[in-house]
């Protein structure tokens, strides 16, 4: 599907925030992607992925040139891939994610709840990610509503978000869950609350989820719709599967919940943190000195102590491909009364039960430029020369012979 560009006065903003000389994950795929595709397998969709990012806010895309006619002031503004594995992109859409999500916030207590699959599980997973990754899902959707009916009587809500990284680009696949502090009785007519402080027992939700994780992996294998590579290959046996089955699950798998947010808008804040996030972003990238990449990490065996840590270009570039998604795969998702299909109908249920009286005001379109001020408190549509206001658009196609064509970016107000 062809993604219009995200119009660049992002990047001019952007620009004007921090300096462009800093490293990007797109610099190293531009001068080490081609070995790396001469020496490991790279799929047509991942090439397509590196093709993006190291086009991204280059001439390749397009854009504009602004011009002051007050000054004379000029500036390049290059259109953005919309890649969501590039981290340059990701600004104004999880602004307007949140945004949307703002009117839809209960006034109740959220809980974070995180369920994470045991790494055993990884080079399996990693062969067999929409499977698998939407097994997760599922599993853990499931448990929390099931949980929400029988421990509180209710429907539960939940928006699940998931991540495949740790801080240093392994897997580590886990999905965050952000759960409203009560459920919707089945009636529909009034709000079980949940403990002060207290969700669901880990133990118990572990169990669960575990459990229906294990059933889904045996039917997927039963159904012969899983894929067995490289170091899985052994596992395609009937026998030698059960047995890998019995060894994963014989261990405690993580799940964790922290206490509820202090209000709505640290929900946000919250949110915020864990929406529209790459493996790795630029502002962790420290230097490339010949072939070898320096970049920081939080330690959480010593208490997130912010560390440095390298790796030779081609197994930063290997690691990084691991966390491509699936084309078309869901990583943010909204189940029970939060789901699309049925907020629209349990919400307000949800604020009556509750007592709140008025809805959260409805959200007003914003433009880019509008994002742009919100986020960094510039003007990008006003001359930083001079203060003259609109700045004069002057249209610049994408250079030619580059790797798809591109629409010119939409008007900012």
């Amino acid at each position: 599907m062809m993604l219009a560009p995200e119009p660049c006065e992002a990047h001019a903003a952007k620009a004007s925030v921090e300096a462009n000389s800093h490293l990007e994950i797109a610099d190293i795929l531009r001068r080490f992607g081609p070995s790396y595709a001469q020496t490991h397998s790279v799929s047509p969709f991942e090439q397509r992925i590196i093709d993006d990012l190291i086009a991204c806010r280059t001439a390749s895309l397009g854009g504009h040139k602004e011009r002051c006619k007050a000054c004379g002031f000029e500036r390049q503004a290059y259109n953005s891939c919309r890649n969501r594995h590039c981290s340059k992109c990701q600004t104004v859409t999880k602004m307007r994610w949140i945004e949307a999500r703002r009117a839809e916030l209960l006034p109740t207590p959220y809980f974070h709840t995180v369920l994470t699959l045991p790494h055993e599980l990884n080079p399996l997973v990693l062969s067999n990610k929409r499977l698998l990754l939407g097994l997760l899902f599922r599993s853990a959707s499931e448990t929390l509503l099931e949980f929400g009916h029988s421990r509180l009587g209710g429907q539960l809500g939940a928006i699940m978000i998931l991540h495949t990284w740790d801080q240093l680009l392994k897997p580590h696949f886990h999905v965050h869950a952000l759960v409203p502090g009560g459920a919707l009785a089945d009636e529909g007519q009034s709000w079980n609350p949940t403990a002060t402080n207290f969700l669901f027992p880990v133990k118990a939700l572990s169990r669960v989820v575990r459990a229906k994780y294990r059933d889904g992996l045996k039917r997927l294998h039963t159904e012969q719709a899983l894929r067995f590579t490289g170091a899985t290959f052994d596992l395609e046996a009937p026998r030698a599967f059960k047995q890998f089955i019995k060894r994963v699950c014989s261990k405690k798998w993580i799940v964790y919940a922290k206490a509820p947010f202090g209000g709505p808008e640290q929900t946000l804040s919250y949110l915020g943190r864990y929406t529209h996030r790459v493996a790795i972003s630029n502002h962790r990238l420290l230097d490339m000195q010949g072939d070898q990449i320096r970049f920081t990490f939080r330690n959480r065996q010593q208490g997130d102590r912010m560390e440095t840590a390298q790796l030779d270009a081609h197994t930063f570039i290997k690691r990084f491909l691991r966390h491509v998604l699936p084309s078309g795969f869901v990583r943010v998702r909204h189940y029970g009364l939060l789901a699309n299909r049925c907020k629209a109908y349990t919400l307000p249920l949800c604020r009556q039960a509750l007592g709140q009286v008025e809805p959260p005001p409805q959200v007003e379109p914003k433009s880019v430029a509008q994002w742009m001020q919100q986020w960094s408190g510039i003007d990008i549509t006003r001359c930083p020369a001079c203060g003259h206001q609109p700045l004069e658009r002057i249209l610049v196609p994408a250079a030619l012979g580059t790797h798809r064509n591109r629409d010119p970016p939409a008007p900012t107000s």
